[in-house]
């Protein structure tokens, strides 16, 4: 009966559309869908026009939080930074925060191209030096102190036109004030850590969200998370403790592994084992993952999951640009779940150790069945497209091809 659901409101949703906009009070779900894809969405607004929009309606601060930075002319990211540079003339205040290991993923030419915008501070962090093993992965941005951003999109040109996104525009007062929140911890911290002093710690315990709230921000590391932000490492497991029949789930990777030392993966349990006790409850678990993680050792977790009664796992594989390859992009890169067609969780985490507990990452969770069954019905369009096929046990997966075409890397 749910999956009728889902699949009817997913075709009312493409007959309608002459007006993209689709929003609850304080919340607009936005959406990448790759060109060149079926994956079309045309109720939800993309990020290059709502974040251009947030920027050219800028009257005093914008704060932006990234792992990494990546510009290309003559891609729709211009627009973009077009924005951003304008804002910026006008005297409006820009802090832009980079983590520093992004430094390497990022373009000079980028960094550079960011730096010479007027009245723009760009500093960079080292979230080592404040877990120990982190990053700041999330990937956020706030204007005026009125309207925030969260979502699985990049600075990066791909993650507007060719990769697979979801985020969220926010309006509602509380949560932009947390988000707002985090930043000024952050800023804080790359102040006090490039002075070679610690970073404020602010939670010496476990604070977890109130899960009765309609909507609540998750965050980690909980540490470091400013009050009214509950710990994302046991928001998540919660949540999953508490669905009664379907979980939908779709990410860029997930396995029950982290990042340790000379390229370990140390093994880190804690949101597998609540996929697995929901599962074993009789709870229909739907996790899409992208075929960025079928790579040893995590594709062998992932085997081992799809054997569990109740789970069914789909690999996606988006088709080449018609352009010839782009390195790190056709891909799908959305952090969303649905469960029960009543909460919706739109985030900035990968599933796995070392986002939950080391980085800093971003999640939003709403109460709220509209949004809930909106998230569903995305996640039943790329589970039901040629691109999704069901995880083979029994296959021995090449290697994917990320920064050059297979066999080439």
């Amino acid at each position: 009966m749910r999956r009728l659901y889902v699949s009817v409101l997913l075709s009312s949703l493409f007959a309608a559309s002459a007006h993209a906009d689709f929003t609850i009070p304080g919340y607009e779900l936005v959406h990448t869908s790759p060109v060149e894809t079926t994956l079309t969405n045309p109720d939800l607004r993309e990020p290059v026009t709502v974040w251009t929009e947030l920027f050219d309606g800028a009257k005093k601060e914008i704060v932006i939080a990234q792992f990494y930075a990546v510009s290309k002319p003559g891609t729709a990211f211009e627009k973009v930074l077009a924005s951003l540079t304008a804002a910026g003339q006008r005297g409006v205040k820009i802090r832009f925060l980079l983590d520093q290991k992004g430094v390497g993923l990022s373009e000079a030419a980028t960094i550079a191209q960011i730096k010479a915008i007027p009245n723009l501070d760009l500093r960079l962090i080292d979230f080592n030096k404040v877990t120990g093993n982190g990053i700041v992965h999330a990937k956020y941005l706030a204007v005026d102190g009125q309207v925030a951003y969260i979502g699985s999109q990049n600075f990066d040109w791909r993650s507007f036109e060719h990769i697979h996104e979801t985020g969220l525009k926010i309006t509602e007062p509380a949560m932009v004030s947390q988000v707002q929140a985090i930043f000024e911890q952050d800023w804080q911290a790359q102040a006090l850590t490039s002075q070679g002093s610690r970073a404020t710690v602010l939670n010496s315990k476990v604070v977890p969200a109130n899960y009765a709230q309609n909507a609540f921000l998750l965050a980690s590391p909980n540490a470091y998370n400013p009050a009214g932000v509950g710990d994302s490492e046991t928001g998540l497991p919660a949540l999953l403790a508490d669905a009664k029949s379907e979980v939908r789930i779709q990410l860029l990777d997930y396995a029950p592994l982290s990042y340790g030392p000379n390229r370990t993966r140390p093994y880190y349990a804690v949101i597998d084992n609540a996929v697995r006790a929901a599962a074993q409850r009789g709870v229909k678990i739907k996790l899409m993952v992208s075929n960025w993680n079928t790579e040893a050792p995590a594709i062998a977790y992932l085997k081992s999951l799809a054997l569990v009664p109740n789970v069914e796992i789909r690999i996606v594989t988006l088709p080449t640009a018609s352009t010839g390859f782009i390195p790190f992009a056709r891909v799908i890169h959305s952090k969303t779940m649905s469960i029960d067609g009543k909460l919706a969780w739109v985030g900035t985490s990968n599933w796995a150790g070392g986002y939950f507990d080391l980085s800093r990452n971003l999640e939003v969770v709403l109460r709220n069945d509209a949004m809930a069954q909106r998230i569903a019905a995305l996640h039943e369009q790329t589970w039901n497209s040629a691109y999704a096929q069901p995880i083979d046990i029994n296959k021995q997966y090449p290697k994917p091809a990320k920064a050059a075409p297979q066999g080439k890397e």
